[in-house]
């Protein structure tokens, strides 16, 4: 499999969503997801069964579909209709299937959006754990996640190093989030016994953005997959130089756009960043993290910042009065509230990119 493969697939599969946008289960299997199983390179009938008996909350149920070696299921496909939204629902289904019938990964689809699981074992205890999730536009940029449930990786064990190092990077930068001050002083200490004492202060401010780059750049090489990122959200100076000559100087740079929730950030007409995740919150807590490192949000307003009369929408605690906001926390001990609704969070992200003198687009399921 390669990018231009996956990419005539996306093409031809917009082109019939496009045409019925409203598309049953039974049609979404017929015109989209067939070709989707032959470009993981399964067949059907030849080592793809239609329609699985399996077991799940003490009935027999029926996967869409088995994809099967040496007559043993090795993953399981549960499509919906391009007319069904994907749900909790859906998804406790998908891993009841995996964990009764003891096997190791699944992709939940309902030809628009495409969700990726892996089932594992550690000491008895069975989970199924998402890898990654896309829309079907952004699938050439998932192309590794893509050769994961191929029938050649599958067969050769390439899927489960694909799997690991995707979790490895997660608890990576999990760890570098929750353990940053710690580390941050560890750095610093370093430094001032090879340096002096004089370079203590700075050194530990320095060493948490240092923390902070690294986590973005782990989140990104997640996002595609396990491969190193060619290109980074954020570029100043000589790389933003280079990243438009690359592109022909057109003014568009290769952000991630993969998440559900996807806000582009423009300078006048140029877009100079992006930000993407598959929840609202997070992507609201990315464009302000932003926003804050790389236009000074937080010294172009008074925190708390309360836009309007109700709450601060930017804190630096973790409480407001009386209200009942959800604060998430940003860079440099900021807060943000992500207790509003999708259009209240729009309303918010365009208030702070206006003081930076910024715009914003909203893309994916805004």
């Amino acid at each position: 499999m390669d990018e231009e493969a996956v990419r005539e697939y996306v093409a031809e599969a917009q082109s019939v969503i496009e045409a019925s946008p409203q598309m049953d289960e039974a049609n979404t299997k017929a015109a989209v997801l067939r070709d989707f199983i032959e470009l993981l390179g399964w067949a059907v009938p030849t080592n793809t069964q239609l329609e699985y008996s399996v077991k799940a909350f003490g009935k027999t149920y029926r996967v869409d579909y088995a994809l099967v070696l040496e007559g043993t299921p090795v993953a399981f496909i549960e499509a919906k209709g391009v007319d069904t939204p994907l749900s909790e629902k859906h998804r406790d289904q998908l891993a009841a299937y995996l964990k009764n019938e003891d096997v190791n990964w699944g992709i939940l689809t309902n030809g628009e959006e495409y969700e990726f699981y892996r089932r594992r074992v550690v000491d008895s205890k069975v989970t199924v754990n998402a890898l990654a999730d896309a829309r079907l536009r952004t699938l050439p940029e998932r192309v590794s996640i893509l050769r994961a449930f191929t029938k050649d990786a599958i067969q050769t064990g390439d899927s489960e190093k694909i799997a690991t190092r995707i979790n490895e990077l997660k608890r990576a930068r999990e760890t570098l989030e929750t353990e940053k001050e710690r580390l941050a002083l560890e750095v610093a200490d370093l430094l001032t016994d090879s340096v002096s004492d004089v370079v203590a202060a700075p050194a530990e401010s320095q060493a948490k953005e240092m923390i902070d780059g690294l986590v973005r750049e782990i989140g990104r090489e997640i996002d595609r997959d396990g491969e190193s990122p060619s290109a980074v959200e954020v570029d100043t100076g000589e790389a933003k130089s280079d990243a438009l000559a690359a592109n022909g100087g057109s003014g568009e740079q290769p952000f991630d756009t993969s998440g559900r929730y996807v806000i582009r950030i423009y300078d006048g007409d140029d877009a100079i960043a992006a930000v993407s995740d598959r929840t609202q919150s997070k992507a609201m807590v990315e464009v302000a993290d932003y926003l804050i490192e790389f236009h000074g949000l937080a010294d172009r307003i008074d925190v708390p910042w309360v836009p309007s009369r109700n709450k601060a929408i930017i804190n630096d605690e973790p409480e407001w009065a009386d209200a009942d906001p959800v604060y998430k926390e940003l860079v440099d001990g900021y807060y943000v509230d992500t207790k509003l609704s999708k259009r209240a969070k729009k309303r918010e992200i365009e208030r702070m990119a206006i003081e930076c003198g910024v715009t914003v687009e909203f893309d994916g399921d805004w």
